[in-house]
């Protein structure tokens, strides 16, 4: 599964913020903001920065679901 920023995009939603005017808000470029909502991994400093402008903490911002490990064969 990986990183997911739904919870970002339902804060964007909240404060009635498109994706423009977020990215000048907090200060991001084109590709930032195309990473996150593509569920790519970010700069944790992009992270902070996003936390402080929203006055939030990161769980608030996004969310990890490890990807499920393969299993070797037990029996070798």
């Amino acid at each position: 599964m990986g990183f997911s920023y739904n919870k970002l995009w339902k804060i964007l939603i909240d404060e009635e913020m498109n994706k423009t005017e977020f990215q000048k808000a907090v200060e991001l470029s084109p590709t930032t903001v195309a990473k996150l909502g593509k569920n790519e991994t970010v700069n944790m400093e992009i992270l902070a920065r996003i936390c402080d402008y929203f006055e939030c903490s990161i769980e608030d911002i996004v969310s990890y679901s490890p990807k499920k490990r393969k299993h070797e064969n037990e029996d070798k």
